[in-house]
């Protein structure tokens, strides 16, 4: 009887002679150990993103055991294979310059190596999309699994977890309202356990977007790292990979279209998740030959409710929300508003998932009802105006209100280098009222767009009590960072935007009421600048980098490379 998989025998290698290539193969994989029964069964890949440079990956070595439990006892043989890693803080200049070339050594080896199916390993911010992003581009059936959010720690009888309270604790010690010796009991607290950071962060949106869009098995996303859940998934995720999507051969491109995608980004707004995950998502969908139309997005968020309580808008961790109900209790309120005929991996719909579930259980000071919610409208929108006529992001639901509608005079700083060397510096001439910009800090730059968004607050005004000013650049935040911030700024400064224009005591105007963003300059004073201006050449002239400056596309379309 003919086999239904290749197996083994999948992608051969080359040699002239078919069978000569079975043969060699074979040879080589019995040196592994391996018997006649075990290399006749299909194989599950499993991409291993474990590294000595990813704490979040730290409990993959259980996680794995786990995986190859579910996928032995299903008939077919696990093997793994080591992919690139991207540490959110042990990379430089940034984990986002090396999202794309993850992808592609996903997509690679993916297509170039033995497998059925392939389970996809990995959490941190960068390493969700960037699986996806690689698996999208084959035709090999793919599954997600994530470490999940590790637990909070405690600071003077205060739960604390990475990274909303370290920047709340940094701003303190900043405004010397705290020692360096607290500020260092803050640091040994802040990270205790494996896992992704336990904040509604980048980590923890890309994992709920991705159960959302249906890459993983249903209540996978937020277990926590340490849970013995977290290892009952793996199994299922094993047995998973092993029969339905592998027999059936279903992949992403099987059953994610272009209403996937919409229920992901009215999930993202209701959770008031990372405004990072805008950039992902729009990245993934082109894989998949999607567009997400940033114009179309404010309309989105205003249909949905913010239902969420967690860091870095709110009170609660990603344990409460587990807790709480999880995903299920968020997907049940908006269920009206949803697209149920989507379907997930196991071809199990919206519709379906929710037929049973009883929100009667809901915590709600962690997840709200849609009747009464923490705000009427999403968390983020997309701003356009004379300052960013392809768009720019706002974060509304971890900005002050106050803010939202504002005019002042902007304090330019030119680059990275620049808001180092002056933002303390105590003869900077700035008030809280005045706009500070970054410009030079956008995907085409050397400094690779990085989460530079987040500008502190000049130190002479920290000391004063100032929380927060409107700040504005063409860089990233953090999900975990909250403030009246504007991001990815398009066209980016360093691509003749008009940020590269702006200069120190210009009047900037902010609108969320009407989403704009406006440079309040003339046309032809604007034009006139632009005529003057001289840009900056890039810095790489060899290697990855070199191929990264060259291929780019700006962030209103996903910062992928033109090729991919």
């Amino acid at each position: 009887m003919k086999k239904k998989h290749l197996g083994i025998d999948k992608g051969l290698t080359n040699y002239g002679d078919k069978e000569f290539s079975k043969f060699l193969r074979r040879s080589f994989a019995k040196s592994m150990g391996y018997t006649n029964k075990s290399l006749n069964k299909p194989i599950v890949g499993i991409c291993y993103t474990e590294s000595g440079f990813n704490n979040c990956h730290r409990n993959f070595p259980k996680i794995l055991e786990s995986l190859k439990i579910g996928i032995l006892s299903n008939g077919a043989l696990p093997i793994v294979f080591p992919m690139i890693s991207l540490g959110e803080t042990f990379l430089n200049p940034t984990s986002m310059m090396y999202r794309n070339l993850m992808s592609m050594c996903v997509e690679e080896m993916i297509n170039a190596q033995p497998m059925d199916a392939v389970i996809l390993l990995g959490g941190c911010d960068k390493n969700i999309p960037a699986l996806m992003m690689g698996s999208f581009s084959t035709d090999v059936p793919s599954v997600l699994m994530v470490p999940g959010p590790m637990m909070t720690g405690m600071y003077n009888n205060e739960r604390v977890g990475a990274c909303t309270d370290c920047r709340r604790y940094w701003s303190q010690f900043r405004s010397n309202e705290l020692s360096k010796k607290e500020i260092e009991k803050v640091e040994n607290n802040l990270a205790t356990t494996s896992g992704t950071c336990p904040v509604m962060g980048t980590a923890s949106t890309m994992a709920i977007l991705s159960e959302v869009l249906g890459v993983m098995p249903i209540n996978s996303a937020t277990a926590p790292a340490v849970h013995a859940d977290r290892l009952r998934i793996a199994e299922n995720t094993g047995e998973i990979a092993a029969t339905k999507i592998l027999q059936k051969k279903i992949t992403p491109k099987n059953y994610i279209n272009k209403k996937s995608f919409e229920n992901a980004l009215r999930v993202l707004f209701a959770i008031s998740g990372s405004t990072n995950a805008l950039i992902h998502l729009t990245a993934m969908a082109r894989r998949l030959n999607i567009k997400i139309d940033l114009k179309k997005i404010n309309k989105i968020s205003n249909e949905t409710p913010v239902l969420v309580n967690l860091k870095p808008v709110g009170t609660g961790y990603m344990e409460d929300f587990h807790n709480a109900g999880g995903l299920d209790s968020v997907l049940y309120e908006l269920k009206n508003s949803l697209n149920l005929e989507c379907k997930n991996l196991e071809g199990i719909s919206l519709k379906e998932r929710l037929k049973n579930f009883d929100n009667k259980h809901t915590n709600r000071s962690y997840i709200f009802s849609k009747a009464k919610p923490i705000n009427k409208q999403g968390g983020i929108v997309v701003l356009f105006g004379s300052l960013a006529p392809e768009g720019a992001i706002l974060k509304r639901a971890a900005a002050t209100s106050k803010l939202l509608e504002h005019e002042g005079k902007a304090l330019v700083f030119t680059s990275l280098k620049d808001l180092s060397n002056r933002i303390d510096d105590p003869n900077l001439k700035v008030s809280e009222k005045d706009i500070l910009i970054l410009r030079n800090a956008g995907p085409s730059t050397d400094s690779g767009m990085p989460e530079a968004g987040y500008l502190p607050i000049p130190k002479k005004l920290a000391k004063k009590g100032v929380k927060d000013m409107v700040r504005i650049s063409d860089a990233r935040m953090s999900g975990t960072a909250f403030g009246t911030i504007i991001l990815h700024v398009t066209p980016e400064g360093s691509k003749k935007g008009p940020l590269s224009i702006v200069k120190t005591g210009d009047k900037i105007k902010l609108s969320e009421k009407n989403k704009t963003i406006d440079l309040m300059v003339s046309k032809k004073e604007i034009q006139k600048r632009f005529q003057k201006l001289k840009l900056k050449k890039n810095q790489f002239s060899r290697g990855y980098k070199k191929l990264y400056l060259e291929s780019i596309l700006p962030a209103s379309e996903g910062c992928d490379f033109n090729f991919l």
